[in-house]
């Protein structure tokens, strides 16, 4: 049997060679990855939900810089199609709804100043499922929005991370 100072120090031990173990296997928290282009025209209105998310982050990224005239950028990037939908998933066995699925589906590209693109078309997705109670409407139409609001800021995550790897 041990004594609990053994097994404190055994633990202690343990935990410092896991940590000094870890930059070594090549680990590294995901923070801002630079873009690589200097300028970009976002190709949807900066006073949209959409547009102001994309705006902070690209500019929280500190490398590359948002211009209002395409001609001055060294992209541009198209919001071809930015869909947001509801489907019903399960029903009661009286027929009321149970369960929602949210679906937010987005296709963009990248063009450079040329005309190449960067991006070829690219669709990304998100999806939620939630309980719907009709006893609760109000909270529940709180709970899509906020849900919806997830859905685009993951979408926001991703399509950053393509800009980020995008290739001239």
């Amino acid at each position: 049997m041990t004594s609990p100072v053994r097994r404190r120090l055994i633990l202690a031990l343990g935990a410092a060679a896991m940590a000094t173990s870890l930059p070594g296997c090549g680990f590294q928290l995901r923070g801002p990855r630079p873009l690589p282009f200097s300028s970009i025209h976002l190709g949807v209105s900066t006073h949209s939900d959409l547009g102001s998310s994309l705006r902070r982050r690209i500019l929280a990224n500190g490398n590359t810089e948002v211009v209002d005239d395409p001609a001055k950028a060294e992209v541009r990037l198209e919001i071809l199609q930015n869909a947001a939908d509801r489907e019903i998933l399960t029903l009661t066995g009286a027929g009321k709804v149970r369960e929602y699925e949210l679906r937010h589906t987005m296709t963009f590209r990248l063009v450079g100043r040329n005309g190449a693109e960067w991006v070829a078309p690219t669709t990304i997705a998100a999806k939620r499922e939630y309980n719907f109670d009709d006893s609760q409407v109000l909270a529940k139409e709180q709970e899509e929005a906020l849900l919806f609001r997830d859905m685009q800021a993951d979408l926001v995550d991703q399509l950053i991370r393509r800009l980020a790897a995008a290739n001239p």
